[in-house]
């Protein structure tokens, strides 16, 4: 029997399922699974870097889930993998094997969190839909992965006025991965250099801001600061 996901019900597993197809359809489609004590929470990197000169920024979307209480577990998985099992409709298959993935190395704070303020849904909706439309005309036509990527970091990396500086990516975050909805009023929160901005359907949790260039050179020796 393959393994399994099991969650509280048919609905909370369609959920995990929408999720991972979501995250299935962007370039770095890993899922991260961590359950203990009747939550799953599963993580996808909408935006990582790649290497240490690709200016992308880190942008993780969060969705927290009712599991098995006695589920635990903390692995990285192909998206695509996640499949409804046809003998409980409250349980999703994995794939045989786990996969590795940076992004993953790389956790936001469990607390310490502190509200900041807030900002409208239709503004992140709005910046988001911007931001894939110059992502399209600035991509060339017939791209490799390198070009995509370029413009991408470009576009998704430039810290935004309208979301208080934060890199244009977290909007993008929200909009694929289908946080936005009515009218809400999405909460900000930071944690040192973290920023997570949280709907009624999930989080998105940003690290910044992205250092790029040379560090300034520093005096050594006998009289050096």
């Amino acid at each position: 029997m393959s393994p399994r996901l099991r969650f509280a019900d048919s609905s909370t597993a369609q959920d995990a399922l929408i999720f991972a197809r979501r995250a299935a359809r962007l370039l770095d489609d890993e899922v991260r699974l961590q359950a203990a004590g009747g939550t799953l929470a599963m993580t996808s990197a909408p935006l990582a870097p790649v290497g240490l000169l690709d200016s992308t920024p880190l942008v993780i979307a969060l969705r927290a889930l009712r599991a098995d209480p006695e589920l635990v577990c903390d692995l990285v998985v192909p998206a695509a993998s996640l499949s409804a099992d046809p003998d409980d409709p409250a349980a999703l298959r994995l794939p045989d094997s786990a996969v590795s993935a940076a992004w993953a190395g790389v956790s936001p704070p469990r607390s310490g969190w502190s509200e900041t303020g807030a900002f409208p849904a239709s503004t992140i909706a709005a910046r988001a839909q911007w931001g894939i439309a110059a992502v399209a005309e600035a991509v060339p036509g017939d791209p490799g992965a390198d070009a995509v990527r370029a413009v991408r970091a470009h576009v998704w990396g430039r810290p935004d006025d309208a979301l208080d500086g934060l890199p244009l990516g977290v909007a993008f975050a929200a909009f694929t991965m289908g946080f936005i909805g009515g009218d809400e009023s999405a909460r900000v929160l930071r944690s040192g250099p973290w920023t997570r901005i949280t709907f009624a359907r999930g989080h998105v949790i940003a690290r910044g801001p992205v250092r790029a260039g040379l560090t300034p050179v520093r005096s050594t020796g006998p009289g050096a600061p």
